[in-house]
Parts: structure tokens; sequence; C-alpha cells
């Protein structure tokens, strides 16, 4: 028989939700929040919400995520098995292809965070786009073996430039190009920025494996 060690999870999980939702619900009305609105839709106390989320941004964060979907992201990466190339082609397709309510939640959570990330996370919190840079380790993991850790480091955040929120912005209001334009464009970067680290990664050297071959071989 199994028992369950912590009988509580589940009401856990049920209230965590509760929460997220409330303030999906909220953003997507395009209501500026406080923790006192989401509470009161949620139907708990402040002091629940700040014990779910230590920081007002963490729960903005995880309730644009909860909005575009974990499982949709999940998918499109695993479409390509160990194509890590692949792989971030179809995440970053996969964060263009969502709604218009998500991405109105996407322009609130900018909105509503630019201001606080400004001051350093606290010790345990996440930044805003913390999720994002999951996914795209997530999507390159096939190529870390192929990468110096300064190099993985480096298109890492080199990528997260080019997927998310901002670059749609910056898509759509500087740029004025259609949606398949700027999902064309960041396909294109993204594709850009893997080439351009694994070319750098030859120059520079081969993986440890291929090094080892290259010491055997006489100099020319």
């Amino acid at each position: 028989m199994n028992v369950n060690p912590h009988p509580r999870t589940a009401q856990r999980r049920r209230t965590r939700k509760a929460i997220v939702d409330a303030a999906i619900a909220l953003l997507a009305r395009g209501e500026t929040l406080t923790v006192n609105d989401v509470a009161a839709a949620a139907d708990v106390s402040r002091r629940t919400v700040y014990l779910y989320f230590p920081s007002f941004d963490q729960l903005l964060l995880d309730a644009t995520v909860g909005a575009l979907s974990q499982a949709s992201v999940d998918r499109a990466i695993e479409q390509s098995a160990d194509d890590g190339e692949a792989r971030v082609e179809h995440l970053v397709r996969a964060l263009h292809h969502v709604s218009p309510e998500v991405e109105r939640l996407g322009r609130s959570l900018i909105r509503l965070t630019v201001d606080t990330d400004a001051t350093p996370a606290g010790q345990g919190v996440p930044r805003r786009g913390y999720r994002r840079i999951e996914w795209i380790e997530q999507a390159l993991s096939p190529l870390r073996d192929r990468l110096e850790p300064d190099g993985w480091n480096r298109l890492v955040r080199a990528l997260a430039m080019v997927i998310g929120w901002e670059a749609l912005i910056v898509q759509r209001d500087v740029c004025g190009l259609s949606a398949a334009e700027g999902e064309d464009l960041s396909v294109w970067a993204a594709n850009a920025l893997v080439k351009a680290a694994m070319e750098e990664e030859q120059k520079a050297g081969a993986p440890v494996s291929g090094r080892r071959k290259n010491k055997d071989k006489p100099a020319r």
C-alpha cells in the first residue's frame, strides 16, 4: 500500500493554482495588479500569496508561463529528438504561436516587472525570464558537450535576446513586422547564433574527444 508522505500536497497545489489563475484573469483584463487584488480574486489572504510566491514578480512570471503552457513548449522541443538546432527552431516557433490574449499577458508582464528587475532578485527568487533560460538550455542540450562552458553560456544568453516577449515587441512595434515575418526573423536569428557558436568552437578546437585525436596527428 502506497502512503502519500505529504497529505497536504494536493491542497497546496490547488491553492497555488487558484492564485495563479486569479492573476492570469486580472492581467487578461489589462488591470494593474496588487497583491490584495490577487488575494481577493483567489479567495486567500495576502499572507498566503506571499507564502507561495516570495515576490509579486515571481507570481506574475508563473501566471504568464501558465497561460503560455509549458506542455506546448515541451512538445515543440521534443519533436526534434537529439537535433539541437532543430529543437531551437521548434522552440522559437512555439513561442510565436501564442494567442492574442497570451501576447497581451506578455506585454503586461514586461510593463509590470521591468522596474522591479532593476533591483537584484532576492536569494532563491528567480528573475523575470528564468523559464526562458530553462527552455533554451533544454532545447540546446544535445549540443552541450560540443561547447566549452563559456561558449555555452554566451549562446544561451544570446538566444535569450532574440527569443521571447521583448523580441516579439520589437518585431511588432519597432520593425512593423507581421506575426509570420517576425517568426521567420526569430528563427533566422536563432539559427545564425547557433551556427556562429558552433563555428567559433570549431576554430578554437574540437571538443575534448576531438582534441585527443588531434594531438596524435603530426603537424603539417
